[in-house]
């Protein structure tokens, strides 16, 4: 499984072919009412309790029928039997169970093409969020979900993004609500790109 760090490490180089091969601006925000309709069973355990090493990750996002087609192309193993995917649980949703946060990401690069979130329903999870406009990923910071998307102008190379939006979701009322979002720009200078952050 690849580490958050590996994975931000990826997105700072900006190795991508984000700007005219990604997936595209598909969706971002609380899943819609499809696929929040059914209930995904963990196919590796016998209960939605079970411990967070025995989801199935994998299984939760191919068994997932509001994720892209796009995504479950990529979601295929990289070595062996090992898949990209990048897995944290976490309290986000007040759940009686904790909540889990896949990021997919491309075996090449470890660039980010797809984010969710599985809430527990008593049973199963229930997807809550996703968002596909790579390249993404999105995480746990003190209760609430944060996603990190590079920006690209018409020109940009895929190499050097024009900068980046951070947003932040807060679970509210029973769903995903923005709180912030936060634009940083990238800037050219002698010894490399200088950001300048303002909210968006």
């Amino acid at each position: 499984m690849i580490t958050a760090t590996a994975v931000l490490a990826a997105l700072t180089l900006f190795v991508s072919a984000c700007a005219t091969g990604g997936t595209g601006a598909r969706d971002e925000g609380p899943a819609g009412a499809d696929s929040m309709a059914g209930t995904l069973k963990p196919t590796s355990g016998p209960s939605a309790y079970a411990s967070p090493d025995d989801v199935d990750a994998v299984g939760l996002v191919m068994d997932d029928p509001g994720v892209a087609a796009s995504v479950k192309r990529a979601l295929k193993p990289c070595v062996g039997d090992e898949y990209p995917v990048d897995v944290s649980y976490g309290d986000l949703t007040d759940g009686s169970a904790d909540d889990v946060v896949v990021n997919v990401m491309t075996c090449s690069d470890a660039v980010g093409v797809g984010s969710y979130v599985y809430r527990d329903s008593g049973g199963g999870y229930r997807n809550v969020f996703r968002a596909e406009e790579s390249p993404v990923y999105a995480e746990i910071d003190r209760g609430d979900l944060v996603v990190t998307k590079q920006v690209y102008k018409r020109d940009d190379p895929v190499t050097s993004p024009s900068g980046e939006n951070v947003i932040t979701y807060r679970w509210t009322a029973g769903r995903f609500t923005l709180e912030d979002r936060t634009y940083t720009e990238y800037s050219g200078a002698v010894d490399g790109a200088v950001p300048t952050t303002a909210p968006n």
